[in-house]
């Protein structure tokens, strides 16, 4: 029985009818393609991109150099160096990151205590020189001014989940 059941399969083209009956379902459907250059996917709140210093609204930077994230880096990516100010405060006076080295674990994001120093929403960060991925404090506190509005709203969605 099971030999004719499978000629009559194979005699009828079956899964030929089956397939082209799929093709014709989804034929007339919206499509689910991006265009990329031009339109973008969605990205999580949490996703990890290019990093980025952020400042505090007065335009302070956040960094407080307790070096929690360089002692938390797996990769050993990045390099503080600090002196006091005249106020008592320390501030960074060199904050390095070697992105060739970054394996975007988030780990100092997490172990930032005031959210100076944040993966954002930039995956588009292509160079042409390994010097070029050299971020110095400039760089880092410059894609921060950028992306300030866009990594707020990430926070604060993510801000339940913390």
């Amino acid at each position: 029985m099971a030999s004719l059941d499978r000629t009559a399969r194979a005699f009828l083209l079956t899964e030929l009818v089956t397939g082209f009956m799929l093709t014709l379902k989804y034929m007339f459907k919206p499509k689910v393609t991006v265009n990329y250059p031009h339109e973008k996917g969605p990205l999580s709140p949490r996703f990890r991109g290019e990093h980025a210093l952020r400042r505090y609204p007065n335009g302070e930077e956040r960094c407080i150099a307790c070096k929690l994230c360089e002692a938390i880096c797996p990769a050993q990516a990045i390099t503080i160096e600090a002196e006091p100010r005249d106020d008592g405060s320390r501030r960074t006076t060199r904050y390095d990151i070697d992105m060739t080295k970054c394996i975007y674990c988030g780990f100092c994001q997490e172990a930032c205590p005031v959210d100076a120093i944040v993966e954002g929403p930039n995956f588009e960060f292509t160079t042409e020189t390994r010097e070029e991925l050299m971020y110095d404090k400039q760089k880092l506190l410059a894609n921060g001014d950028q992306w300030e509005s866009l990594i707020a709203a990430n926070l604060q969605r993510d801000a339940a989940y913390r």
